[in-house]
């Protein structure tokens, strides 16, 4: 169980083309005042929410470090743009660093006075935070990218490596549905389900706030769109490949065994960026965090080890 947030809201997010103002949610676990850098968790889908990484509210307990989690633009408890489905321009790189850059300016994260900040990103929440870090933002202290990839590019060719080893029927429930652009059908979602306990989240069932972020994709699926393994929306040709020698923070990266983020969507992380550490977890998937068997525990040392490392 994470511990109870001490603080919950929302922060006015302007958006040039849209009217009127939207918000960003946000919770936060111990104290902003403490002195300490706080954690910003940046999560996943893109529309996963924040559900899912309450495993990182712990870092306070066990490692008085203060963490903020929130919803990005478009899912969970922040301002849903249901009108911007299918625009591609609209859901870009551009507006969730603004958001971030938003939250950061809403609680004086970069103030020079202060103790700066810690950035962990899981999934797409790491391409953001290492788009983000190759800007060298002020104050940014450690960055973490679980489970991230690289590039579009890289997670098409390891999403489609992974498939080669599912049985034989689910590879041709999955190819079939896509040529027939049918996500919704029976088969398809057997087929995901499959793939999911394989590569995403080996811990079955689901955990409950695991769960809350697919059905935060699901029933909205603006930002997201068809819930599919193959990469098909307004992000396929992004890539941070070219901008990993700017970061100048010091760097985690990990990811799972069985991640459906494979080692080469990793591998230019750890070549481009100059401080930078690599872990992949045995027998874990994309979501190690949540997973059983010590799993989350072992992730959660390994997180909070790096940032409180002299």
């Amino acid at each position: 169980m994470a511990p109870s947030p001490t603080q919950e809201g929302q922060i006015p997010f302007r958006v040039p083309s849209i009217d009127p103002l939207c918000f960003t949610f946000y919770k936060i676990f111990g104290d902003l005042s403490c002195a300490k850098p706080p954690v910003v968790v940046v999560h996943g889908g893109p529309g996963g929410g924040h559900d899912y990484c309450l495993p990182f509210a712990d870092l306070w307990p066990q490692y008085d470090l203060p963490v903020i989690l929130y919803d990005q633009i478009g899912c969970g408890l922040s301002t849903h743009l249901q009108h911007k489905a299918g625009d591609n321009e609209f859901w870009q790189e551009d507006l969730f660093i603004a958001e971030l850059q938003n939250l950061l300016d809403f609680f004086k994260l970069q103030d020079e006075s202060g103790p700066g900040f810690h950035l962990i990103g899981q999934s797409w929440g790491g391409c953001l935070g290492s788009a983000f870090a190759s800007t060298q933002p002020k104050g940014l202290r450690r960055l973490v990218l679980a489970g991230a990839v690289a590039s579009i590019e890289l997670s098409i060719k390891s999403i489609q490596l992974l498939r080669e080893g599912l049985p034989e029927d689910v590879r041709e429930a999955l190819n079939d549905a896509e040529q027939r652009q049918d996500f919704e059908s029976e088969a398809y979602r057997q087929g995901m389900r499959v793939f999911s306990e394989r590569h995403l989240c080996r811990t079955v069932p689901f955990p409950e706030d695991l769960v809350k972020t697919f059905n935060n994709m699901s029933e909205d699926k603006t930002v997201y769109g068809p819930a599919t393994v193959t990469c098909i929306g307004s992000l396929v040709p992004w890539t941070v490949i070219p901008r990993l020698p700017n970061i100048t923070a010091s760097t985690l990266v990990y990811n799972g065994e069985f991640d459906s983020s494979h080692d080469m969507c990793t591998v230019p992380f750890f070549e481009g960026i100059p401080k930078v550490r690599w872990i992949t977890f045995p027998g874990a998937g994309h979501m190690c965090h949540m997973e059983a068997d010590g799993l989350r525990e072992r992730v959660l040392k390994v997180v909070g080890d790096f940032l409180t490392a002299n």
